[in-house]
Formats: C-alpha cells, sequence, structure tokens
C-alpha cells in the first residue's frame, strides 16, 4: 500500500496501533505522554472540561470523547455509560449559548465498542441499551451526541442501531467514512431531513475489497459524498482539516444557499487551531473533537497515521528528548 492515503508508513504505524507490545514500549517512554497532549485534552474529565470551556469561549463548539473501544467485558461497558453520565450532568451544567440558531454547542462522541458491542453474548442488544441510556442523559442535559464509526466490520450494525434510536432520538447524529466504497450510498440514505451526518476520511486499516486505498480516491469520494450531503435535505458536519476541502464546502454552501445554522466545520484537538479560529470568526459553525480519557493509545497512533507530519513531530520530539 504504498503512498495509501498519503503517508506510506500508514499500515505500519496501524499495525503496530494493534501491537501489545509496542503500546508498552510507547506508553512507557517519558517523551510520549507530554506528546499526547497535543492531541489528547487529558486523562480526566476535569481536563476535558477545562478544554471545552475554553473552546467554547472563542465561539467554537466542542464534541467531547471518552476514549475506549474493544471493550470485551459488561463490567466495561457499564462503567463507560457512568463515565458518559456524569460527563453529560457536568456538560449540562456548562453556560451554552446557541444564539438562537437551534444548533447545540455541546455533543459527545461515543463509540458502540465501548458500550458493549463487542461482547461475546448479546453484544448488540447491550450497546443498543447502553445508548439508549445515554441519549435519555444527553435529552435531559441539552447536548447532542454522534456515534463515532469504528472500522467496517461494524459500519452495517451501527447504521443500524443508530436508525433505532433516532426512532427516539431523531438529534442523533452519524458518522461515515469517505474512504469505504460503500459511503456514497450510506451518505444519500442517511441524507434525510433534519439528519446529522459527520463525514470523515477514516482512520482504520481496511483491506482494498472494502476501501480506496490511495489518497487521490478518498479525496475523491470525499468530495463526492460532500456534495450528497450538502444537497441533501440534512444537517451536515464536515470533519476535515483539507484545505481544498474547506474550500469546496465553502463553494457548495453558496451554491445551494445554506445558512451558517445549517451545517458545520470539524476538527480535531490540537489541529489547525487558527484555521478553526478564523472559520469561527467568520461566522462558521465550527465544533471541536475533544478526546480523554486513560485509553489514549490507539487514538494517539490513528493520528500519527493520518499524516506525515505528525509523525515527523513526534519522532523529533523523541530524538529531542532521548
Amino acid at each position: 500500500m504504498s503512498g495509501a492515503l498519503g503517508n506510506p508508513l500508514r499500515p505500519a504505524i496501524l499495525a503496530a496501533a494493534r501491537s501489545p507490545r509496542i503500546k508498552s514500549a510507547i506508553t512507557r517512554a517519558p517523551v510520549t505522554r507530554g506528546l499526547v497532549t497535543r492531541f489528547v485534552a487529558g486523562q480526566d474529565r476535569s481536563d476535558a472540561l477545562a478544554a471545552a470551556r475554553a473552546i467554547l469561549d472563542s465561539g467554537r463548539s466542542v464534541s467531547v470523547d471518552h476514549l475506549g473501544e474493544d471493550t470485551t467485558d459488561l463490567a466495561g461497558a457499564r462503567a463507560t455509560l457512568a463515565e458518559y453520565r456524569q460527563l453529560l450532568r457536568e456538560l449540562g451544567e456548562q453556560p451554552e449559548a446557541d444564539a438562537g440558531t437551534g444548533v447545540r454547542r455541546l455533543e459527545v462522541s461515543v463509540k458502540l465498542s465501548a458500550l458493549g458491542l463487542a461482547l461475546p453474548r448479546d453484544g448488540r442488544q447491550v450497546a443498543l441499551e447502553h445508548a439508549h441510556a445515554l441519549c435519555e442523559a444527553a435529552q435531559a442535559a441539552g447536548v447532542w451526541v454522534s456515534v463515532d464509526a469504528e472500522d467496517h466490520t461494524t459500519t452495517e450494525i451501527t447504521l443500524e442501531l443508530v436508525t433505532q434510536l433516532r426512532a427516539d432520538f431523531p438529534w442523533l447524529g452519524a458518522v461515515v467514512q469517505a474512504y469505504l466504497r460503500r459511503t456514497e450510498w450510506d451518505c444519500r440514505e442517511l441524507a434525510s431531513a433534519h439528519s446529522r451526518v459527520r463525514l470523515c476520511k477514516g482512520a482504520y486499516r481496511e483491506p482494498e475489497s472494502v476501501a480506496y486505498q490511495r489518497r487521490s480516491e478518498v479525496d475523491a469520494s470525499y468530495l463526492r459524498c460532500l456534495e450528497t450531503l450538502m444537497r441533501g435535505p440534512g444537517y451536515p458536519m464536515v470533519a476535515s482539516h483539507d484545505p481544498a476541502v474547506v474550500a469546496r464546502t465553502q463553494e457548495l454552501v453558496q451554491q445551494v444557499g445554506r445558512g451558517s445554522a445549517e451545517f458545520e466545520h470539524q476538527m480535531l484537538y490540537g489541529i489547525r487551531d487558527v484555521e478553526q479560529v478564523r472559520l469561527a470568526g467568520l461566522g462558521d459553525q465550527v465544533r471541536v473533537y475533544v478526546p480523554y480519557g486513560s485509553q489514549w493509545y490507539g487514538y494517539f497512533m490513528r493520528r500519527l497515521a493520518e499524516r506525515p507530519a505528525n509523525l515527523t513531530f513526534f519522532l523529533r520530539s523523541a530524538l529531542t528528548h532521548g
């Protein structure tokens, strides 16, 4: 997969993300935790709330994610739900004005695997019940929820459960990944009235049978999906740092006549902060994805794999501190 998604080392980095031995070496390195703070707000809920407050004060919105995936026992899934419930209670205490737009500036993101989807018995039902309870808590707190995408083996069941949950919580956000070959069809299915859909490029290692491998293919798929969502009646959430995507989004907004409360840009915590503030200053909705928690390793490695610049930053800092 040379040149895949713009980073020839991406397959090796994503493989390392699944290696317990490499995980142990990286997480124990003194330099690593200092570098992780570039992409992760912290390990504790208080860290995430402080980061969220600063972002809200800058005129941007937030989506807070308690990091965790591949939960394989019921106790872990219940602990994740309990953490989200407390997070939602504390987020609900934050002053949050939407200026009459109807756009909630506070959101949480969650992976269904963290809520028990991968449990060997009754995983689907456990995840559905936990997600329903989380959405009830979010609705009471005045906070939105989006269900994060994971690797392609979970895509079908994740979107099925989102559809079920939307019967009670029509504001629930779905997340799709442009590098999957199926996503154009998913966007057409999801682009219904008031449907919130986050479009990202994708961050997992996937086989060619289900995913585009080259950056040019992924970029082209992203732009096709973006146009489908922008021309539909839903609420597109454009999750990209790519200047070409940002520019195309602005063009489509003008072409279809969308107001600033009818779509949003989304970017990751710690990446292109100046651009985030610039877009918010223009009056656009900008939401920052703020992750926190002790299970930061997989997320951190996917950020390194996405862009060569991230890996260069990590290696340079490691050599400097080593």
